[in-house]
């Protein structure tokens, strides 16, 4: 008998500036088994979005994909291909996923950091082979620290809508030892939300559930919810902003991300039409984290 042979392997990547990053890093997971983020130019807010897959494995999902990846972003991105070997690549990911230290309780790392937790720090661990929602993200980090601010409140009922990794859903779970729901459109997220859920013990806790946005059956079963994350995206955001207001809790807290300063005064207005008033606004690099109460 044949000793069958693994199929060879491909980096497939993009470049794009920041506010693409999201988009493309999406449609890369419909084929890719790892997916990565690294500066081409920091100062100029460009960005490479790489992934590894096996040659030729889903052309056709990957090719529509990305083609969404530009309506969404208003960025065509030319798909370009290297061959690679996978030791290589995770390589370069540990190398470019150090451990991240955000606001005063968190701390985001790979699994391939094998120092001690720091004391007085909340560790959350992701798969560096899985390297989105890392905390690298400035939109990620603004969310971290929003939810730092906003714990004192206790809220019960936690949702985090379009979950990704489910470094929110994971970081509420541990800092309030609360429920949380984590729901996503994309079965990958779903998958990754809950290992990363296992990888920190806190599956007892993160419940991961597939569903498109708030028709979701699990988010409408959990009624109205006193604190909701929302790192998506500008247009999204303000075309859900009803029923966020919808689904909010009287006094209730949502925090809204994946906004570039430039989109964050429309995402306002959208949300403020629905009754809801903004309580703080948090920075990070080009990006904006809004805190909003009902």
């Amino acid at each position: 008998m044949s000793k069958r042979r693994a199929s060879p392997l491909e980096t497939v990547f993009v470049i794009v500036p920041l506010h693409a990053v999201d988009a493309y890093e999406a449609a890369l997971q419909t084929a890719c088994t790892t997916v990565g983020q690294f500066f081409v130019d920091e100062a100029a807010g460009i960005w490479r979005v790489e992934g590894v897959k096996a040659c030729d494995e889903n052309e056709d999902g990957l090719q529509s994909a990305l083609a969404v990846a530009g309506l969404v972003s208003g960025v065509s991105a030319d798909l370009q291909r290297e061959d690679t070997e996978a030791e290589g690549w995770l390589a370069r990911v540990y190398e470019g996923f150090p451990e991240q230290l955000i606001g005063k309780r968190f701390a985001v790392r790979g699994t391939h950091v094998m120092k001690a937790p720091l004391p007085g720090r909340i560790t959350l661990m992701l798969d560096a082979g899985l390297a989105f929602g890392s905390g690298e993200h400035g939109s990620t980090r603004g969310c971290l620290r929003a939810l730092e601010m906003v714990a004192h409140r206790r809220p019960a009922r936690i949702l985090d809508m379009g979950c990704g990794s489910g470094i929110l859903a994971m970081g509420a779970a541990a800092l309030l030892r609360r429920p949380v729901l984590a729901v996503d459109i994309d079965p990958w997220s779903v998958r990754v939300s809950a290992q990363n859920a296992a990888l920190n013990r806190l599956s007892a806790l993160v419940t991961c559930r597939l569903g498109n946005g708030w028709a979701a059956p699990a988010v409408r079963e959990g009624g109205q919810y006193d604190l909701i994350f929302a790192n998506i995206l500008a247009r999204p955001l303000c075309f859900m902003a009803a029923d966020m207001a919808a689904r909010l809790a009287p006094g209730g807290t949502a925090i809204l991300a994946g906004l570039l300063d430039t989109q964050a005064r429309a995402v306002l207005a959208a949300h403020r039409r629905q009754g809801l008033r903004l309580e703080r606004v948090l920075y990070e690099g080009h990006w904006t984290t809004m805190v909003v109460r009902a």
